[in-house]
């Protein structure tokens, strides 16, 4: 097995590193937080006090981190990946980051001899501790086929979306239909509730009828129809508001650099930037219901 280094252990980075684990390969962790060091530590995985640390003599990179200034910082300064990573090897980012970041630090990879893709995810907390995952994967191809066994562990659909930069251009696309899409179907079961009509008919009729969404049948924001929606767990993040936001934002920028329009995409990044002003950035993003459930 492999030489592996995993970079960034939050709510998805750590549950995807344990499954690398799982999988045979050996595994040296980095993470600003002790305690999530040390979960994986307890797992198999071997400490790094830095970035670099964990990267000297890796085979395979794997990166989940916040933005893209934590990505550009991770791997180029001096001292960081790129000095310390085995020649040839592979440096896999699963941060969902802008377009031009991942572009230009794969040019750099190349530059000096290193393979890179960028591979954002989609599927949530649940998906990375199930190995369930959606892999948005851009770069060269030949890279793409060394970094797939390794997405496979932790993973269940892993696409090639082209080149470098495209991984991210599928995430942000994607999740912006997502928020765009709660958003609208939060509206529909708020209204519902006021009109008189209750939540588990509204579902039983929209979720075989026109109206049908993942937001709705995988996700409901309303308690009740979908057991094991976040609505039912007081909104408990799978996927937090203050995410969906940076993913829209994301989105607003794309979407100005190439002029295309996107005036609903618009309208959900200022309607998640209202709910996450309210304090609750760290809710999960259904449950924005809760503030359209307000009114005007």
């Amino acid at each position: 097995m492999a030489a592996v280094a995993f970079i960034g252990l939050g709510n998805m980075g750590r549950p995807m590193a344990l499954n690398l684990v799982k999988a045979g390969h050996a595994l040296r962790v980095f993470d600003l937080n002790p305690a999530a060091v040390a979960a994986l530590v307890a797992a198999g995985a071997v400490a790094a006090s830095t970035p670099g640390e964990a990267a000297a003599g890796a085979e395979i990179i794997v990166s989940m981190l916040p933005a893209g200034p934590h990505v550009r910082d991770v791997y180029s300064s001096a001292g960081g990946v790129f000095d310390r990573l085995a020649p040839g090897g592979l440096c896999i980012d699963c941060s969902t980051i802008d377009v031009a970041t991942a572009r230009d630090v794969g040019d750099t990879a190349a530059q000096r001899g290193f393979g890179f893709v960028d591979a954002p995810v989609s599927g949530g907390t649940s998906g990375a501790e199930a190995g369930t995952l959606t892999f948005m994967v851009g770069g060269p191809a030949a890279a793409f086929a060394v970094a797939q066994p390794f997405l496979a562990a932790m993973g269940k659909t892993i696409v090639h979306a082209g080149g470098a930069g495209n991984g991210q251009a599928a995430k942000i696309c994607n999740n912006m239909i997502l928020g765009i899409s709660m958003i609208a179907v939060s509206e529909a079961f708020a209204m519902a509730e006021r009109l008189g009509l209750d939540a588990q008919t509204l579902f039983d009729i929209s979720s075989k009828s026109s109206g049908q969404c993942w937001a709705m049948t995988s996700y409901c924001p309303a308690p009740g129809p979908v057991p094991t929606s976040p609505a039912n767990r007081d909104y408990m993040p799978g996927f937090a508001a203050s995410m969906m936001l940076k993913d829209l934002e994301l989105a607003e920028k794309e979407s100005k650099s190439v002029g295309s329009a996107t005036p609903m995409g618009h309208l959900a990044a200022k309607l998640y930037r209202d709910y996450c002003d309210q304090g609750a950035g760290g809710s999960d993003f259904s449950g924005i219901i809760q503030m359209l459930a307000k009114g005007a």
